[in-house]
């Protein structure tokens, strides 16, 4: 496969799970400092901006409206809703030959129909929308794309997002332990509350709760779901023909950080959570660089931060 076509399609997957994945964040967050009255809207605004990978001028007072522009339909801001959407389809464009009509259809239309300005009162289904569109792509490719390399780059791309992701939605409950979500809500927010109590049949325990979307080997929202099936991609790409050791340095990233998470002890994790889930995030990160380098070398790597021109 071309390295053009490889690249665009790894990251259609990672920008499209990205768009997902912070309209979920923000939905559970925004949704928080509406209800309750004693959150300090502009450190819980800022430790969520620090979360996604966002600074702001310290002297600036944040409100939920910025957050709002800034993540969701900020169309320059890299880690923003209106921004992913908008990679995707240029990255569609880019491999048209091998992308579906469907497929492009449905990334042309979300991002002609990404809004500029979102009413408070719409906040809630503006996310809901980002949700459907997201999973109607990912629905397109599941059901109608070989399972070859151009299905294993483009599923590549959404499982190290998604590990990222579901690493960022738990660090933001370890910075707001007090005031922030409850575990219930999190739950929801993933779609994951149903799966947990047929698995736990119980109400969700911090330990349970985290386990849950840590852990668990069927839920593809967890993070070793997302990670395990991130090290098949990367083994389907390219089988192994050595004999002793990894010599895949992406894999090699993969199975150090699964191997972390799933031998060690959930109370030992849950103690230091934000440290654990920024090596998670650590490992998605170098596991990208690692594959740019190995599959299309020659271009920048798409980022979390402002593009310079």
């Amino acid at each position: 496969m071309l390295s053009r076509i490889a690249e665009s399609l790894f990251w259609i997957g990672r920008y499209v799970e990205r768009a997902d994945g912070t309209a979920r964040i923000l939905d559970v967050h925004l949704q928080l400092l509406l209800e309750d009255p004693w959150i300090d809207e502009d450190t819980a605004c800022r430790s969520l901006l620090s979360v996604m990978g966002s600074e702001v001028d310290p002297a600036q007072a944040l409100t939920r409206a910025d957050v709002l522009g800034l993540l969701a339909v900020d169309r320059a801001h890299p880690a923003s809703i209106a921004y992913s959407l908008g990679a995707a389809r240029e990255n569609a464009r880019r491999a048209r030959e091998v992308v579906s009509t469907e497929l492009w259809e449905v990334l042309n239309t979300t991002r002609a129909r990404m809004p500029r300005k979102v009413a408070p009162e719409k906040v809630h289904e503006f996310f809901g929308w980002v949700r459907e569109r997201s999973a109607l792509a990912v629905g397109i490719v599941e059901s109608a794309t070989s399972r070859d390399e151009a299905y294993a780059f483009f599923t590549l791309g959404r499982s190290l997002e998604r590990a990222d992701m579901t690493a960022r939605l738990l660090a933001t409950r370890s910075l707001t332990e007090a005031s922030g979500p409850s575990w219930t809500t999190i739950l929801r927010s993933v779609g994951a509350y149903e799966a947990y109590l047929r698995t736990y049949r119980g109400v969700p325990s911090a330990k349970n709760a985290a386990e849950f979307l840590l852990l668990d080997r069927l839920f593809p929202r967890s993070i070793l779901f997302a990670v395990s099936r991130a090290e098949q991609c990367l083994r389907d790409i390219e089988p192994r023909s050595d004999r002793a050791g990894i010599g895949d340095h992406a894999l090699r990233q993969l199975g150090q950080i699964r191997s972390e998470l799933e031998y060690r002890p959930i109370a030992d994790i849950l103690d230091d959570l934000q440290r654990h889930m920024d090596a998670v995030q650590s490992a998605t990160s170098a596991t990208s660089e690692a594959v740019r380098q190995r599959y299309f070398p020659t271009n920048a790597a798409p980022s979390w931060v402002a593009e310079k021109t």
